[in-house]
Parts: structure tokens; sequence; C-alpha cells
């Protein structure tokens, strides 16, 4: 699929907050919603450096974007994330009404956007999202897959 200049440029600016999280040594995911083309809210995976399981880039993002309209509804927006969103983030994103998701990669173990689950599109609830897969998808991986290599070769030098 064809995206827009502008769908790659949110997407290249997800993959920075995604290279962030790399270098905190967080999972490198990274997200940013866009209202009216611009960029409302930003987030990374935090979840180590804020104790916080919830800390995901894309709740992050939402609660950036929902203060800067200090508003709760999103429902004009679109969000931007490298990895498919889970099932927790795909509930923010059904409550906060999110127009379309975009993301880069499928995460084949808790994906909620059409790989393990496809509650986003399912059309259970009173809002239905719109999901666009594969944008800047090579990219993603190379930094998830930087980041679990380097998590099992520290492993294997611990016990060395």
């Amino acid at each position: 699929m064809l995206f827009s200049e502008d769908s790659y440029k949110f997407m290249y600016t997800a993959l920075q907050e995604a290279e962030q999280a790399l270098l905190e040594d967080e999972v490198p995911v990274g997200a940013v919603v866009v209202h009216e083309n611009k960029i409302i809210g930003r987030g990374y995976n935090q979840v180590e450096k804020l104790k916080d399981a919830t800390a995901h880039a894309e709740m992050i993002a939402i609660t950036a974007a929902s203060n800067h309209l200090a508003n709760w509804r999103l429902n004009e927006c679109d969000i931007y994330v490298t990895l498919e969103p889970c099932i927790m983030c795909t509930g923010a994103l059904l409550a906060s009404r999110i127009k379309n998701v975009f993301f880069s990669a499928f995460d084949p173990k808790f994906g909620a956007c059409g790989s393990v689950y496809n509650v986003a599109e399912e059309g259970k609830y009173n809002h239905k999202i719109r999901i666009f897969s594969g944008l800047y998808e090579s990219e993603s991986r190379q930094l998830l897959n930087a980041f679990f290599t380097k998590k099992r070769n520290d492993g294997k030098n611990q016990f060395a």
C-alpha cells in the first residue's frame, strides 16, 4: 500500500521516538498523535523508567494529545506507532475515539490490531478504528531486533 508523504513524515517522527526508547534501554516503540496535520502528542515506551506497566508509547502520546486539546475525545486524530498496539493500548485508542491507526510492524505475541486479535475493527464497540500497517516496517523491525539481540547477548554474558 502506498501512503501519503505526510504519513511517512509522521511515522518517521514515531521512529525517532522509538530510537529515544532504545537509547534509554526501553523496548523501542514510539508513537505520535496527529490532529489537523500537526503532531499534538508524542510518546515512547517508558515502562522501566517509570516502573509502570501502562507506560507504553501509545498511552503517553494519547495523554499528551488529550492535554493539548483539553479533551479526552480524539475523534479527529490519527496515531502513528512503530509496533502494532497491544490490547491495553487498543482499548485506550477505542476509548479516546482515535480515527485511524497507522503502525509499522505486526506484533505476533501481543498485537490487537490484526495479528493476535483485531479488537479495533471487530465492530463490537460503539467506535471503530481504521487500521493501516506496514509503514516503515523494516526500520521498526531493525530497532526491535537490535534491542532484543542486545538483551539476549547481555543475558548470556551475565552467566559466562
